[in-house]
C-alpha cells in the first residue's frame, strides 16, 4: 500500500508540472506580460550569438558539461521568486533547456516552466533581434 501511495504522489507531481515548448512569438508575449527569460548557455555562446533582448544570463552547464545546482538555484530564485510564476528558458537548440526544465517542473516544483523551442538558433532564424 505504501508503494502505491508513493507512486500516486509521484504521478501527481508529473501531471501537475507544466513544462512546455513555445515559439518565438509566444516568448515575446510572455515576456511582455512580465515573464523573465533565462538564457542558460555559456558566456562564450552569449558573445557568439547574442541573447534574446532582456534575458537574464544564468549559465547552467559550463563548457565541460559541469554544473553547480545549489549555486544556480540560488541565483535562479532571485529571478523567479514564486513557483507559480511563468518563465522561459533558452539555450542553443533546446536540448539543455529540456534537462533543466524537466528538473524544475518535475522535481523542484515550478508550475509554469517554458522553453524556447529550437533555442536561440530558431529565434535568430525567425528574424528576431538579439542583443550582444
Amino acid at each position: 500500500m505504501k508503494k502505491i501511495i508513493v507512486a500516486l504522489f509521484a504521478l501527481q507531481l508529473v501531471l501537475s508540472a507544466d513544462f512546455k515548448s513555445i515559439s518565438p512569438d509566444e516568448l515575446i508575449k510572455l515576456q511582455k506580460s512580465g515573464a523573465p527569460v533565462i538564457d542558460i548557455r555559456t558566456p562564450g555562446e552569449w558573445r557568439e550569438t547574442g541573447v534574446v533582448p532582456g534575458s537574464h544570463k544564468l549559465m547552467f552547464f559550463d563548457e565541460r558539461g559541469r554544473y553547480d545546482l545549489d549555486r544556480w538555484m540560488s541565483q535562479f530564485q532571485q529571478i523567479v521568486k514564486d513557483p507559480n510564476q511563468p518563465f522561459v528558458l533558452v539555450c542553443r537548440t533546446a536540448s539543455r533547456t529540456k534537462v533543466v526544465g524537466n528538473f524544475l517542473s518535475k522535481q523542484a516544483g515550478y508550475k509554469k516552466v517554458r522553453e524556447l523551442a529550437g533555442g536561440i538558433t530558431k529565434w535568430i532564424r525567425s528574424g528576431k533581434k538579439v542583443e550582444k
